[in-house]
């Protein structure tokens, strides 16, 4: 499922306290304890990450103690011990046969030694699969039938409505937009590969005037650079935004398609996306204009703008003869 799916789904479990566990797969990068993170934060509920591929058996069971000729276990003092909320085993499968056989009494009892999860307290899991090349052990299967199971996967349209809301670079959600297979390409035998995670490093980079093949790799960040370069020779997208007339539609698809991400990511009033729509209407192929609806509807939504967008729209004589499409790009929005 892509991660706003799985988010849902585990804001649902949440909000209804479900007390049984679950276990969440997907390749590295993808945003699993993210979402974990910003469920508990939305829930308000408190948040254990224990990373169990660090931990010795004896971090979560507890140490040994003689106490009057017999031995008791002390449980480590980062397990919660009241209140509500989620404790998060993350790397499960990374961990070693002997933790998990302490984890699994973890999950299956809810006790381990002589600790006992509260009762308002979920017990959460997340890990890589085999295919994603990292380096995991089998899980028991006497535990892996105690979780329910959710499977995400990387979504190049999650991943930009996440990137719009909190501000990612444009040129970057662009490039993913005209090169989708690179949102997420592991390569085992690189240190720097793409996925969600190292895009938002290469954010980071993008504004401390940084080159991005630090977090991406040299050739994901080869193409992004490429794809930078057609930036520099777009059209005034102030000016159409503003409705003054003048500016021509690029000839290369690259510039066109950099052009249309960049007028959609930049428009921030109706009277800008209307301003625009006429623009595209009057100078550029019908199929170009659909792909500047496409790309706007959701920002406009994000926005709260949808409704007033469309009396102007419907308002306009200039945009009638897009009515047909802008009703279809409406209902499928």
């Amino acid at each position: 499922m892509t991660p706003k799916k799985l988010s849902r789904a585990l804001s649902q479990l949440a909000r209804h306290r479900e007390s049984s566990s679950l276990m969440i797969w997907g390749p590295p990068g993808v945003g699993k304890s993210s979402l974990v993170a910003q469920v508990a934060e939305e829930q308000e509920l408190e948040l254990v990450d224990v990373r169990l591929s660090q931990l010795a058996p004896t971090d979560l069971r507890g140490l040994p103690v003689a106490e009057q000729g017999v031995s008791t276990w002390y449980p480590p003092e980062f397990l919660p011990r009241c209140g509500r909320g989620i404790l998060f085993l993350d790397e499960l499968n990374m961990a070693t046969p002997a933790v998990q056989g302490v984890a699994q009494q973890l999950v299956l009892d809810r006790k381990v030694g002589n600790y006992t999860v509260p009762e308002g307290w979920m017990i959460w899991a997340a890990g890589n699969r085999r295919e994603d090349q990292a380096s995991v052990f089998q899980m028991p299967a006497p535990l892996a039938n105690r979780f329910l199971h959710f499977t995400v996967e990387p979504s190049l349209k999650d991943f930009r409505e996440y990137g719009r809301k909190v501000g990612l670079h444009e040129r970057l959600l662009a490039f993913l937009a005209f090169r989708p297979e690179l949102l997420h390409r592991l390569d085992a035998q690189q240190p720097a590969w793409p996925s969600p995670r190292t895009w938002e490093l290469a954010h980071r980079l993008l504004q401390a005037d940084l080159p991005v093949h630090a977090a991406v790799g040299d050739a994901a960040a080869g193409e992004f650079e490429a794809f930078v370069q057609v930036y520099a020779s777009l059209p005034n997208w102030q000016k159409i935004l503003a409705g003054i007339p003048g500016e021509a539609f690029p000839e290369n698809p690259g510039a066109r398609f950099a052009l249309i991400t960049s007028l959609a990511h930049h428009c921030q009033t109706v009277e800008q996306a209307v301003n625009t729509a006429v623009w595209l209407t009057e100078n550029a192929p019908h199929e170009w204009g659909q792909l500047f609806f496409k790309e706007l509807m959701p920002a406009l939504r994000q926005q709260q703008l949808t409704a007033a967008f469309s009396r102007k729209f419907l308002a306009t004589p200039e945009l009638r003869g897009f009515l047909k499409e802008f009703k279809n790009l409406m209902e499928a929005a």
